[in-house]
């Protein structure tokens, strides 16, 4: 396997953690991303330890412009990544009708705002080479919006079509692209009492979401789903969205809405 290098944000615990862990496991250097240096420079001993790769790590706080240019720099300039983990995120917005519009502001730096800076930083590169890879963690909530609170699934939805934008740049060139969207994963980002709230059968551990993750870019999906039986039915999710492509920019106004307005 060809070594390279892959940057992961939000990598000190969770998911990050867990990938940093599999990327080490296949002979991966890493640059570890998360505000805590401590945690990372732990995670990163305890990895170079168990699998002699390399990792660097780099304290940034992605959600404020300093730490997020920080980070985008280092991708322009590092010409050894060749692969990017967007992993960081928030959650915990509630109703709309009691948003606390600072915690919120917060999330959408992080969720949209950091994922689109750090992907634009890199692409050219990738693009240039012909190769490298992009993994946007992005969420099942970005299918459902209407279960879930209002702002989360709305960031998890901008992530969701960012990378069917990308794949459709960028995979032309050679450059993998992957959007994965996980169910409820047992992970930092939810609180235990309310993990305790939810059925067993509904919570994935995360070592065994990243890991069907991972065997889903090997087989080289672009939009992977780790809890999904079957893959036909997102593809005819996919394929009746495309079917409507024709219809959505017309010259004229459809039938029902010229016969309402006559009446």
């Amino acid at each position: 396997m060809t070594k390279e290098i892959y940057l992961i944000t939000g990598a000190s615990d969770g998911i990050g953690a867990v990938y940093a862990d599999r990327l080490a496991r296949r002979g991966h250097d890493l640059v570890l991303v998360a505000r805590r240096a401590d945690k990372l420079e732990a995670l990163a001993e305890k990895i170079r330890r168990e699998h002699g790769v390399a990792v660097d790590i780099l304290a940034a706080d992605l959600s404020q412009p300093d730490g997020l240019e920080k980070v985008e720099s280092r991708l322009r300039e590092d010409a050894g990544i060749t692969g990017l983990v967007n992993n960081a995120g928030i959650a915990g917005d509630g109703p709309i009708t009691s948003l606390d519009t600072a915690h919120v502001t917060g999330m959408i730096a992080l969720n949209v705002l950091a994922v689109t800076g750090l992907a634009a930083a890199i692409a050219p590169r990738l693009a240039a080479t012909g190769k490298g890879t992009i993994i946007n963690i992005t969420s099942v909530t970005a299918l459902m919006p209407a279960a879930f609170t209002a702002v989360y699934p709305a960031t998890k939805a901008f992530v969701l079509a960012f990378t069917e934008a990308l794949n459709a740049q960028l995979s032309p060139s050679g450059v993998r692209v992957q959007g994965v969207l996980p169910g409820i994963t047992r992970t930092a980002i939810w609180e235990t009492e309310t993990l305790d709230t939810i059925p067993a059968a509904m919570v994935m551990d995360v070592h065994d979401m990243v890991d069907a993750a991972l065997a889903g870019l090997d087989l080289g999906e672009v939009l992977t789903i780790p809890s999904l039986p079957d893959v036909a039915a997102l593809d005819a999710l996919l394929a009746a969205r495309d079917a409507l492509r024709p219809k959505l920019s017309l010259a004229r106004p459809a039938e029902r809405y010229r016969l309402a307005s006559a009446t």
